[in-house]
């Protein structure tokens, strides 16, 4: 017999190492004489789309278009410190160091259009690769026209950015404090199918709600939280170290098993907005928090499912039979 259930898990995530554990970052941004931006970052793209994350951070800074801009990330020849790709903290931390890197260039850029018009550059904004002045919106240049000014001048506009995450220590007497700068919050409701004959459960889908700050790049955070869903659920439902004697009894993938994309259940994301007040253009993170739900929603849509509740992780098949035994 297969019997259905629907469980919820929630959690909130530190962003950030926390504790009052050195948690900084540096970057640097140079705008070329053609216009064009290059961000110099320490932070290691594994595919979770910080280089995208963080040339959009500078773009928008800039003002140009995203397309002007590069990333040198991760080489430690020429590339400054921006500690670990862990602790979904480089979209927060390595995010504030790039905009505060790209303002101080855009700060001296407007200086020398200032120079150029002879006006008041707090008088002036770069939107879409344009230079305009907000007291007379028909004087505009070119954001290439100012950097090849620049150049002709003998100007070199760089500027390093550093931001700075780490928190006050909680009280160790009443372990009250700012453990972290921000938090992700999120929800997760998994759907379930449970054969009582065999054990095996299905995963039918997964809704996925999670505070992200300021979405960035809303298909990237897409991509995050269904990747961490599958994680969730090879955690929830297979991934097993078995030890002997001091052995590993699954030293491989034939023996500890992980979700293929056949296991992957249909994800239904839902990003939810809150502006950070502290992230860049209001971002937090969203990577690491996005997998903690998905076991907790998946083992309380099993105990709905069939009225029992498993105590340990994975749920293997086994342990449904044994404990529906025991029911008996």
């Amino acid at each position: 017999m297969k019997k259905r259930g629907r469980g919820i898990g929630c959690n909130l995530y530190g962003v950030g190492y926390g504790f009052n554990r050195p948690d900084h970052a540096a970057a640097y941004v140079e705008v070329a004489d053609d216009g064009t931006a290059t961000v110099l970052s320490g932070c290691c793209e594994m595919g979770q789309g910080s280089d995208t994350i963080l040339c959009q951070i500078a773009a928008e800074e800039l003002g140009i278009p995203y397309e002007d801009v590069r990333i040198i990330s991760a080489d430690t020849a020429i590339t400054p410190d921006a500690g670990a790709s862990t602790a979904s903290r480089q979209t927060f931390v390595s995010g504030n160091a790039v905009k505060k890197a790209a303002r101080e260039v855009k700060e001296h850029l407007l200086k020398l259009a200032g120079e150029i018009w002879d006006c008041d550059p707090g008088k002036l904004t770069i939107q879409k690769g344009q230079v305009f002045s907000q007291e007379n919106p028909d004087q505009s240049m070119e954001f290439s026209y100012l950097a090849w000014e620049a150049h002709l001048r003998g100007k070199q506009f760089i500027a390093l950015g550093w931001y700075d995450n780490t928190t006050a220590d909680v009280d160790p007497e009443t372990n009250q404090g700012d453990a972290y700068a921000t938090y992700i919050y999120a929800t997760q409701v998994a759907d379930v199918e449970v054969d009582t004959e065999t054990g095996e459960v299905t995963v039918l889908r997964v809704f996925a709600a999670h505070d992200v700050g300021k979405a960035i790049n809303p298909q990237n955070i897409e991509q995050q939280i269904e990747g961490a869903i599958a994680q969730g659920m090879g955690y929830a439902l297979m991934e097993e170290i078995i030890l002997k004697e001091g052995q590993t009894l699954t030293p491989s993938f034939n023996k500890f098993l992980i979700p293929t994309a056949m296991d992957v259940p249909e994800v239904i994301p839902c990003i939810v907005e809150d502006l950070e007040s502290k992230g860049p253009f209001g971002a937090k993170g969203v990577g690491e928090g996005a997998i903690i739900p998905t076991a907790a929603a998946i083992v309380n849509a099993i105990d709905d499912a069939i009225g029992v509740r498993i105590q340990s992780l994975p749920v293997t098949p086994e342990k449904i039979l044994e404990a529906l035994r025991e029911t008996r």
